[in-house]
Order: structure tokens, then sequence, then C-alpha cells
């Protein structure tokens, strides 16, 4: 009876090996270990044994069912890691990865950075989680303002919420530091608008800031004129139109000619005008000393204009053919 135990145990580790595949393996465990199989059909002969062999022969079968059930668990992993298809052949020639580039919302912030720059300002930066003081309250929107509305705006917890225009920095800024300033604030902003070729959800806006003694309408109108036509070039078409926000006053839209779908027409870039001077009382400078405009412009549709894009959305879908255009 050892012989036969020593016989079936060759026999299994030898069928096990042969096993090439996951289907191979199960069909092994069926065989040997089976409620039906070889090793279950050996069990069953103890009783035809002398009582004084029993438990010799029970050892034994019980030590070939622990090695085989060992034996099945390695064999079942090596089998699930084999790998389904041919061997890989390192001496292949590898596919050379392509160098990556900078996205063109990118470059687009970087060339507007640089052409303020040139101008005199310098750059600020702020949280993009903010506060309704900084967000609403500092700027001189009311309660009741539709701008607060909860449908046009992302609310966490508390009173605390993601950015909605990026004039939230110029009011840190002037909490922090005092007149004369000069400052771009570059950034993301989040307003829910329902996405079509010249709106999305998030996007990116420029805000400046020129607060001195002396400055007016015209010196608003200068500076973005001149970076209008520094960046697009002396053909570029402006144009500012007459509104209100409530922490400008005077107001005005800037729009610019773009292609949108093959035809040309005006598009809003942003919003501009002096500091209201209720702005500047409510981070303590005195109105009647300093002056101040101010304008925030959106960086998607800046970027849609310089590079000819007639849809906002392809610059977030990640197509990468058509963002390796740029």
């Amino acid at each position: 009876m050892s012989s036969e135990i020593d016989q079936l145990q060759l026999e299994a580790i030898a069928a096990l090996e042969a096993a090439s595949d996951p289907q191979a393996v199960e069909a092994w465990r069926i065989e040997y270990l089976g409620s039906k199989g070889r090793l279950k059909d050996m069990m069953s002969r103890m009783r035809d044994l002398p009582a004084e062999e029993r438990p010799v022969f029970g050892q034994r079968m019980n030590a070939l069912k622990q090695s085989l059930e060992a034996a099945f668990e390695s064999g079942k992993a090596g089998a699930s890691a084999a790998p389904a298809g041919p061997p890989i052949d390192v001496t292949e020639p590898g596919i050379a990865a392509r160098g990556g580039k900078r996205h063109v919302l990118t470059r687009t912030i970087d060339e507007i950075v640089e052409v303020f720059g040139r101008m005199g300002f310098s750059v600020a930066e702020g949280p993009e989680v903010e506060d309704e003081w900084h967000n609403f309250n500092a700027l001189n929107i009311p309660d009741d303002h539709p701008a607060r509305d909860p449908i046009d705006n992302f609310f966490l917890a508390g009173d605390r919420m993601l950015r909605s225009q990026t004039s939230t920095v110029q009011i840190r800024v002037m909490e922090q530091s005092p007149p004369p300033l000069k400052i771009i604030s570059v950034g993301r902003v989040y307003r829910p608008d329902t996405h079509d070729a010249t709106h999305y959800s998030m996007f990116h806006q420029v805000e400046g800031l020129c607060l001195d003694r002396g400055v007016t309408m015209i010196d608003l109108k200068t500076v973005l004129f001149q970076f209008a036509r520094a960046y697009f070039g002396p053909e570029a078409e402006v144009r500012m139109r007459p509104s209100f926000f409530p922490f400008t006053e005077p107001s005005a839209e800037v729009d610019m000619k773009m292609q949108i779908r093959g035809q040309w027409q005006w598009v809003e870039l942003g919003g501009c005008g002096m500091v209201d001077p209720n702005v500047l009382q409510a981070v303590g400078v005195d109105p009647e000393e300093w002056t101040g405009f101010a304008f925030g412009l959106g960086i998607e549709r800046i970027a849609m204009r310089r590079y000819g894009i007639s849809d906002i959305r392809h610059l977030y879908e990640n197509d990468e053919r058509f963002l390796r255009q740029f």
C-alpha cells in the first residue's frame, strides 16, 4: 500500500507540471482532489486494512493530501501568471516615446503674464476655495444680488465656496499691501454654466488691478487696447461697451471679434471698470486719495482667438490629436 501512495504522488505531480493553463490545472484538481477523485478513492481503502495498519496509512494519506493541495495552489498561481500570447521578444526595437508639449492654456497664461509684465504688472496669487466675504461682500455685492444665487455658484460647507471670479485676489492684495499697486492674478474660477462652444463650468481668468493717485478710465482703456494689440497684433478688433458690476463704477464689457464655427462675431472677453469706492473702503483704502481700475478676462477665450479654436470644450477633452497642434 505504501508503494501505491508513492506512485499516486509521482503521477499527480507529473500531471500537474504538464498542466499549462488555468483550465488544465482545474481539471487536475477535480481528478486528484475532487470529491470523486483518486485521492478520495484511495482513502476509501482504509476500511480494508487491518486495524494496526490504519493509523500509519491515515498519516501517509493526510501528508499526501496536504502536499497535493500545496502543489495545486502553486500551480494555479503559476498558470494564472503565464502570458496568454507568445513570449515577448526583448530584442525587438521599441516605439520611441514622443516628447510632451505644454498645454495650450499653460502657454497662453505664460504669454499673457509676459505681456502684462512688460507694462509693469506683477503677479499675485490667491486661494481657489474662498469665503463669501472675499467673493461677495468685500466686492460690494449685496446679499440679494443674483450673482450670489446658489444655482450660480459652487458652495461648500459653511460659508466656503469655489471662487467664482479672480476678483477675490485683488481684495486680498489690497488687505495686505498699501497702494500704489499694479498686479495681475491668473487662476481657475468655477461657475455652474451649461457647457457649449464658449462656456464651461471651470475656466481661467486673468484679473488686473491698478491702484494709484489720479488713475482714470483712460488708463484702463489704454492698458486693455495695448494688451490686445501686443498679443493679437495691430489688426485686433476690440471694443468696450457700458455695463454694470457692483465692484466697479463706471463699468464696461470688453469684446473681441473672433471666428466661431467659421463666422466672425463679437465675443465677450470679460468685464472691467473703475474700482468702486465701497470696495476701497472695505479694505481700508481712502477713495478720496486713491483711485484704480480693475479688469477680469477669460483666458480660454483669449486662447481661442489667438489659436483659432472654435469650441472651448476642445481644451478639456484631452484629445491628443487636438493638443498636438499647439
